[in-house]
């Protein structure tokens, strides 16, 4: 199959996941308990006609899937929402003083991606460093410790890790407790901002760095552990060519491969797992709105919400496979 027909195969599975999924979170949040016209409304004086307006102003008087009643039979709830979306037409929040979950979203993101993109590329650089040192230092004590480290920092669950380091930083180093900038406080110049922010954001990014790291690094030790087994490997030692010159030249881009997968599955599935560490942060990123939404049974925001998360993880999917190819030209069907 030639490289342009196996592209467009990818694009296309793509999207039809993204399709499948959106119907499954469609589907999924109607299971919930509850009446979601009401969670909206926190006064509980609320009279029937009044939820029935809020209903009727929703959509949510409307059949879930198919109109078997009144009306044409594609007058539900579910091809509304397709409809709207066609159009880049999120909704509205039902909880968020009517709020776009466009607008919602986007500020969200922000913060999730402050978090995230800076932990994801400390724990790639140190987790793949450490990795390679073990290998290449196998049987040591170097590697026995590397080991140890990273089982340690894999096995420990986030929730966890995020509230001992929550109390420690906070308690003996004097971080922030949470949030994302002190509130209350005078003004502060552009710089004392920054650094509030900053200030705010290591604790989140130490716990999101620490979990991730030890997974990279057990990775990429057994990967390059692999590699150095191969022929290719001895044939480079017999030509006389130094150590840093074999893990350079032949072992790393081979070892890569693995990590590429990795990397890909998290860049996506981290923007999910943040909600651990914005839940114990207090960090107002796509995390804590999800579990916000998710107590308010706000619909739209949810969809919108695992929209999102859905199309980031098949969109890094799609990107490991894209960089396989380059990496390894032999690849012509993942």
């Amino acid at each position: 199959m030639s490289r342009g027909k196996l592209l467009l195969r990818k694009f296309a599975w793509a999207l039809v996941t993204v399709m499948v999924v959106v119907t499954f979170n469609f589907f999924l949040f109607r299971v919930l308990p509850g009446d979601p016209a009401k969670a909206g409304v926190k006064d509980p004086r609320i009279t029937p006609q009044q939820v029935a307006a809020l209903q009727e102003r929703f959509g949510l008087d409307k059949p879930v899937f198919l109109n078997l009643e009144e009306g044409p039979w594609y007058d539900s709830q579910y091809f509304r929402y397709f409809g709207a979306l066609a159009q880049g037409d999120l909704g509205t929040s039902y909880s968020f003083k009517n709020r776009t979950v466009a607008e919602l979203l986007s500020r969200s993101i922000v913060n999730t991606v402050w978090l995230v993109l800076p932990a994801q590329l400390l724990a790639i650089m140190a987790g793949v460093a450490l990795g390679l040192l073990a290998a290449w230092k196998r049987g040591t004590k170097i590697d026995v410790s590397a080991l140890t480290f990273g089982l340690f920092t894999w096995s420990l669950p986030t929730f966890f890790l995020g509230i001992i380091l929550l109390f420690v930083g906070s308690r003996y180093l004097g971080f922030p407790i949470g949030g994302r900038v002190t509130v209350g406080g005078a003004p502060l110049s552009a710089w004392s901002q920054a650094g509030d922010v900053l200030g705010h954001l290591f604790l989140p990014t130490l716990t999101f760095t620490l979990v991730l790291l030890g997974e990279y690094l057990l990775i990429m030790r057994s990967s390059v552990v692999e590699v150095f087994s191969e022929d290719y490997i001895l044939t480079a030692k017999a030509k006389g060519l130094s150590t840093i010159e074999i893990i350079r030249r032949h072992g790393l881009r081979n070892a890569m491969l693995p990590i590429v997968t990795l990397i890909a599955l998290n860049l996506g599935f981290t923007v999910s797992g943040a909600i651990q560490v914005e839940t114990v942060f207090s960090w107002p990123g796509l995390g804590k709105l999800t579990v916000d939404a998710v107590s308010q049974r706000d619909y739209p925001l949810l969809q919108g919400a695992f929209l999102l998360l859905a199309v980031s993880v098949i969109a890094a999917n799609l990107i490991a496979e894209l960089i396989y190819l380059r990496l390894d030209p032999r690849v012509t069907e993942v």
